[in-house]
């Protein structure tokens, strides 16, 4: 079963790894945002995984990333799809 918390938390830190941001410089640039973190709240948020999407999008967008990759899910999830027919439109001529 997917642990999501696990998934957003690998994907934050891999953004983070990407860009050589550590958790301090982290800090430093949500400061200046006026978002007041400390290195060692980062530090719980990422290690629990269980963080605000709201810090999620303040996190990715002070360490510049405007477009993230989200992995595959694991096989075991069943996600409903658009059916593979296609649908005719008919034509205002009537055809």
């Amino acid at each position: 079963m997917v642990s999501w918390n696990d998934k957003v938390k690998r994907l934050l830190k891999s953004e983070l790894v990407k860009r050589g941001v550590s958790n301090t410089d982290l800090a430093i640039l949500l400061n200046e945002i006026g978002v007041h973190e400390t290195k060692a709240s980062i530090d719980s948020k990422i290690s629990r995984g269980s963080f605000s999407a709201c810090f999620f999008i303040q996190c990715l967008s002070v360490i510049g990333c405007s477009k993230i990759e989200i992995e595959e899910l694991e096989s075991s999830i069943l996600i409903a799809a658009e059916p593979s027919v296609e649908y005719y439109k008919k034509s205002s001529n009537g055809n």
